[in-house]
């Protein structure tokens, strides 16, 4: 069971990360290349600015800023070589997905159908991508955000707090149950997202804007395939051991 558990769940997420890298390579990607552009244009202008400032004061820099500067760490260029990072990293997350997914179909147990797999996606994308934006929208390298650490736990908390309601409301489903649920859902955003101390950015709003929309839609859409695909491949390998 344990093989064709993990067998499922990485043919599935194979599936839908080809897909979804696909879309994304001709939706996000190219925002933020854009974006990368501004963030770049903007570092090199302080950098310039920093130079100048050292020639002004006849400082000459042997150790320090220097040395962080010729220390460059190593990124894909951009091109084929980005591309084939960036969809691997894609289809390695919907392999998570899809693993995540059948866990949770298989400790419901529910039927394991492309439908059944369709709505625990949508269920999944609500949890990790929908609830967290309403505090953290997806940002663009250069906009203006908050300490990582305290991002990473306030999602974490809200990924948490928002899959434990939709299991109460949607699972028990009884009076008791839907309005804990609610209100643990909400609690993350009574609690409130960190924020950056300032609203300044390197990118324009018009931009952010588009990206943050564009990636809501692709984590749906990677989460939706995930599940179909789960479904879809369970259903094969059980027509296959029935034969």
């Amino acid at each position: 069971m344990f093989v064709r558990f993990l067998w499922v769940g990485v043919m599935a997420g194979i599936l839908a990360g080809v897909s979804t890298a696909a879309i994304q390579h001709v939706t996000t990607t190219p925002l933020i290349l854009a974006a990368e552009v501004y963030e770049n244009s903007e570092a090199s202008h302080h950098a310039t600015a920093h130079q100048v400032e050292i020639l002004k004061a006849n400082i000459i820099l042997v150790h320090g800023d220097t040395k962080e500067a010729e220390e460059e760490t190593w990124a894909p260029d951009n091109g084929l070589e980005r591309t084939f990072y960036t969809s691997i990293a894609t289809i390695i997350t919907t392999i998570g997905y899809s693993l995540m997914l059948l866990a949770a179909m298989f400790l419901a147990k529910g039927a394991i159908t492309p439908r059944s797999g369709l709505l625990w996606g949508l269920a999944g994308f609500t949890a990790t991508g929908l609830a967290p934006s309403l505090g953290l929208s997806p940002e663009l390298p250069g906009a203006a955000a908050a300490d990582l650490m305290a991002r990473q736990m306030w999602w974490g908390g809200t990924v948490i707090a928002t899959a434990a309601g939709l299991w109460l409301i949607l699972r028990i489903s009884r009076i008791w149950a839907i309005i804990l649920g609610a209100f643990v859902i909400g609690l993350p955003h009574l609690i409130g997202a960190p924020q950056p101390a300032m609203l300044t950015s390197e990118v324009p709003s018009e931009l952010a804007a588009h990206f943050a929309s564009s990636s809501l839609v692709l984590h749906a859409i990677a989460w939706v395939l995930a599940g179909c695909a789960v479904g879809f491949v369970w259903q094969r390998q059980e027509k296959t051991i029935d034969s």
